[in-house]
């Protein structure tokens, strides 16, 4: 898929139209309009799961400046709409803010897809939004094709403290941004592929008819909703395994199911081993496959948990 080098992202000025939820128009580094949701918490101080940096009155609900704000970065055909994003933020609510936005190419976003590459920038768009809001801390969660997302764009934006300090990469993909706007503090990635152009799978086979062949993304428009980009990589981008060992120092958990049919689990255990002793905490789950989808209530609780205050009660 095509790519430019990627840049610091552009704030959008575009006003709330529907607080709360807060709905917006955000305009990425290349000027893909891309559509966001803002959800506040609805977890209020005091109760059951409540970070202890929430320290606002009994009873009432912690302001942004307080309180984590997750970003989520769906799968491949998913949207803001979909349900499974909206299950997956209803649930994170209950511990943090939340932000769910479309990548381009999907839902109301302009431009097209292009299966994880210039993603990165709409996803620093959706931080630097959550920070604009007031979020001191900003959690991103990824699920697939999202899950990759939030693996380099936590290896490439990064928080001024940290500029200069990962290690450097051969890749085309630029260096560290010291972008103050723009970077996770931790990071989540769920059912992630370790490498690119894997098709050991037959859905995975079938994901690349779709994306490589007209007839395909033919049914990728008016089946999934999905309107894919027709260029290859050019340059290809950081890849995840080489992506997870400049995340450091900011928290990284991976997120895997036993029956995943996508990616079986040697790609989370390779991107652990890449991450180093301690770099990332891994979570196999056992009869979970693929995703948000597969994702439980749950397992989404025990996400949000690790993501505001480590736990995972």
């Amino acid at each position: 898929m095509s790519s430019a080098s990627e840049g610091r992202i552009r704030r959008s000025s575009v006003s709330l139209l529907t607080p709360p939820p807060q709905c917006v128009t955000l305009l990425t580094d290349d000027g893909v309009p891309v559509e966001a949701v803002y959800e506040p918490c609805t977890r209020r101080s005091g109760s059951r799961g409540a970070a202890p940096a929430d320290t606002t009155a009994e009873g009432s609900a912690p302001g942004p400046a307080d309180t984590t704000a997750i970003v989520v970065a769906h799968g491949f055909t998913g949207a803001v709409d979909r349900p499974a994003v909206r299950r997956a933020a209803r649930v994170f609510a209950r511990h943090a803010a939340v932000v769910t936005f479309s990548f381009r190419g999907h839902g109301r976003s302009g431009g097209r897809s292009t299966v994880g590459d210039r993603e990165i920038l709409d996803l620093a768009a959706a931080v630097a939004w959550a920070r604009e809001l007031g979020h001191r801390r900003v959690v991103t969660v990824g699920f697939s094709m999202g899950g990759s997302v939030v693996l380099r764009h936590g290896a490439l934006y990064d928080a001024p403290a940290h500029a200069g300090a990962r290690p450097g990469t051969d890749s085309a993909d630029p260096g560290v941004y010291a972008d103050a706007g723009a970077h996770a503090d931790a990071v989540v990635s769920v059912s992630a592929p370790a490498r690119w152009y894997y098709r050991g799978t037959a859905p995975m086979r079938r994901l690349h008819w779709v994306v490589t062949r007209p007839s395909g993304r033919f049914v990728g428009r008016y089946g999934f909703r999905t309107r894919i980009a027709t260029e290859d990589w050019d340059p290809v981008p950081l890849p995840p395994v080489a992506a997870v060992p400049r995340i450091a120092p900011a928290p990284l958990l991976l997120v895997h199911g036993d029956r995943d049919p996508y990616f079986p689990l040697d790609h989370p255990r390779m991107l652990a081993e890449a991450a180093g002793p301690g770099g990332a905490e891994l979570w196999v789950e056992r009869g979970m496959g693929h995703a948000e989808n597969a994702a439980d209530d749950a397992l989404l609780d025990r996400i949000a948990a690790w993501a505001t205050d480590g736990t995972t009660a």
